[in-house]
């Protein structure tokens, strides 16, 4: 006859990741000829569950190393970027409820492209975040009623009494030197 019994335990109810893909420009006072280095730093985010959905809010520093003036002098722009991103969530298990969301960075915002317009630098940013949502859900498992066998235990006069004997039985020159 089975038995079964149900845990309540915390699992990953939701998992997901998803690349997204930011346009922006930055307006320079310099004429700018080239675009020396675009790199990203100070990245921050939460995310945070809103129905359905999970809004996912954040920010990053944007740095931008350009010549102009015929590439005869260099400058650095500094943008801090906001950002706001709702991503859809499909739960593995109909009867959970999720109570906490786990995001990850599993790419850290970088510039992918940089072009130059006039005064203006646009440049495309992308990231790639991974979305789970932890809850609690029951699991069901077979239990086993019938019991173990019980080892026998040895009482401690009689384990000597076999450690003697053992000592006894033992030969110590059981290799014989003289037939090699």
């Amino acid at each position: 006859m089975s038995n079964y019994r149900e845990i309540v335990t915390k699992a990953v109810i939701a998992k997901g990741k998803k690349l997204f893909t930011t346009n922006e420009s930055v307006k320079v006072s310099n004429n700018p000829s080239t675009i020396l280095g675009c790199w990203v730093i100070n990245h921050n985010f939460n995310g945070v569950k809103n129905g359905d959905s999970i809004r996912i809010s954040g920010s990053y520093d944007v740095n931008i190393w350009y010549s102009y003036d015929n590439d005869t002098k260099t400058e650095v722009v500094r943008q801090t970027s906001q950002y706001d991103e709702v991503v859809h969530m499909r739960q593995r298990e109909d009867d959970a409820s999720s109570e906490e969301i786990i995001v990850r960075s599993l790419k850290q915002p970088s510039c992918v492209k940089v072009d130059i317009e006039g005064n203006n630098i646009n440049y495309t940013i992308e990231k790639e975040l991974g979305i789970e949502l932890v809850g609690d859900i029951k699991v069901k498992i077979e239990a086993n009623t019938e019991e173990e066998p019980w080892d026998e235990i040895i009482e401690e006069s009689k384990a000597e009494e076999l450690a003697e004997r053992i000592d006894q039985e033992v030969k110590e020159d059981f290799i014989n030197t003289e037939e090699l």
